[in-house]
């Protein structure tokens, strides 16, 4: 990718993450204190979305471990 490619790619991208980070916070997951895998897996990929939230993606995540065997 040229120099020239960049310049267009990293406002495109700072745009597209923040852009997520307005979702994230319209659906209030900043405001709990307690922070568990499942909610900063569900932030992390809210934000990672951007703006395909506003087009009815709704990614929520759980981070179950696997119990071990008896």
């Amino acid at each position: 990718m040229t120099r020239r490619g960049y310049g267009i790619l990293v406002p495109i991208v700072v745009v597209w993450l923040l852009i997520g980070v307005l979702a994230a916070g319209q659906r209030h997951y900043f405001k709990d204190s307690t922070q568990t895998c499942a909610k900063a897996s569900t932030i992390a990929v809210t934000i990672v979305a951007g703006p395909l939230n506003y087009l009815g993606l709704n990614p929520k995540l759980s981070c179950d471990l696997p119990q071990p065997s008896k």
